[in-house]
């Protein structure tokens, strides 16, 4: 089994780095944005005005997208949703990178290595030095993040692997790439969930382990993302946000990580997926794509919303359901 399990892992290797050029060059459809998987259609309506009253939990106003509620705080109570998922719309290809200044003798060649680190991580180095401060996508089962170099062409960051072995791939605009692959035994221990979107759309995970309320210790999302450490102890998940903010229309992701293999409580962890209604996506469709791991396959569904208007500023969309809830056994 071990043998074959190599042959098949250095054939998907051969595939992805005969598709870099594919990736970089292929239209722009949900599928290539963000890769394939199984996926669920289901329109997302406009929003509804609904009474206050009528959701007595929440506090001030409140609009009904569909089964999704738009509330204007998070230290709120929401109630289970229905699955809500569409096609994503495409994205702008990127300016290729001019190399044609590099110094003589200089070797454009890119390298990366990917290594396990603990925790289902990898850690990938790429090195490109005839790519300095330049934009490059890493893609890896489906999750596609966009970073930059550093002034030396080096890009060191952490990757959290969706399967074992990982297998990551990263490419430039103008079709460069290398591809990375390692075997990632401690993933196993470890339970795992992804949400993946592009520019400024204002998503995010939240994940309320064991009843916790929203802003409590045990609420990890973005400004709150626990810490790995107690991923280790078994005391809660933690949360990685990927994707380099300050690059125009990056692709962004947050992925939620809980050590279901050593984990001291027992109980559900309430996942859902938010979007803070801002400047920069009211009255906008905003498009995500969640990856969840099952039977050691990569699972995606792919979301549109309709934002409300600009009045609502400052509110949020929550959806519960669109990603399982965790249900955790203590160890």
């Amino acid at each position: 089994m071990a043998y074959v399990k190599e042959i098949a892992t250095a054939a998907g290797t051969l595939i992805c780095a005969v598709g870099i050029g594919f990736i970089m060059q292929s239209g722009d459809t949900a599928q290539e944005l963000y890769g394939s998987g199984e996926t669920v259609e289901t329109p997302v309506q406009a929003p509804v005005a609904t009474p206050a009253a009528e959701i007595s939990a929440l506090d001030g106003p409140v609009l009904v997208v569909q089964d999704i509620t738009l509330t204007s705080a998070l230290d709120h109570d929401v109630s289970k949703t229905q699955d809500t998922v569409v096609a994503l719309a495409p994205a702008d290809m990127l300016d290729a990178p001019d190399t044609s200044d590099a110094a003589p003798g200089q070797s454009c060649s890119v390298s990366a290595t990917a290594t396990p680190s603990g925790l289902g991580l990898v850690d990938l180095t790429v090195t490109a030095p005839c790519f300095p401060n330049e934009r490059l996508t890493v893609h890896h089962s489906g999750l596609k993040v966009t970073e930059t170099t550093d002034a030396d062409g080096t890009l060191d960051m952490s990757v959290p692997a969706l399967v074992d072995p990982a297998v990551i791939v990263v490419a430039f605009a103008n079709g460069d790439g290398v591809v990375a692959q390692t075997d990632v035994p401690s993933l196993a221990d470890f339970e795992r969930v992804a949400l993946q979107w592009k520019g400024a759309a204002g998503f995010e995970i939240h994940a309320r382990e064991f009843g916790a309320d929203y802003g409590s210790r045990r609420d990890i999302w973005a400004g709150a993302p626990g810490d790995p450490i107690e991923a280790i102890s078994g005391e809660g998940g933690f949360l990685m946000r990927l994707g380099d903010e300050t690059a125009s229309d990056a692709l962004m992701a947050d992925v939620y990580t809980f050590p279901s293999g050593a984990s001291r409580y027992q109980g559900v962890v309430d996942l859902s997926v938010e979007a803070e209604v801002s400047l920069f996506n009211c009255g906008l469709d905003i498009e995500a794509q969640s990856l969840e791991i099952r039977n050691g396959e990569v699972i995606s569904r792919d979301l549109t919303l309709a934002v409300p208007g600009c009045d609502t500023i400052g509110s949020f969309l929550v959806l519960n359901n669109l990603i399982e809830d965790l249900k955790v056994a203590q160890k």
